[in-house]
């Protein structure tokens, strides 16, 4: 799964700049019940890096029953936090 594909599935574009609020709203909902309801390691993890990116993931012992898929979501974290100059603790 690509980002862009994962766009395009959920909200009819892959420009995040052309979603309306409206279409974003359910796109995400549709999002969150498709991670939950979704069995594949790597596509949970693909499901749920975008929900973060969009501000919407479940904490991470939601999300993921194995601590290795809960690592590597901190990993991620803190890879976007980094390239902001932030940190996440």
């Amino acid at each position: 799964m690509d980002l862009d594909t994962l766009l395009i599935r959920y909200f009819g574009t892959a420009d995040p700049g052309a979603i309306g609020a409206e279409t974003l709203a359910s796109g995400i909902e549709r999002c969150q019940v498709d991670l939950g309801l979704e069995q594949d390691r790597g596509k949970r993890f693909a499901l749920w890096a975008m929900l973060y990116l969009l501000g919407s993931a479940p904490d991470l012992d939601v999300a993921f029953e194995n601590e290795e898929d809960r690592e590597a979501a901190r990993n991620f974290m803190d890879l976007l936090a980094a390239s902001e100059g932030n940190e996440v603790s």
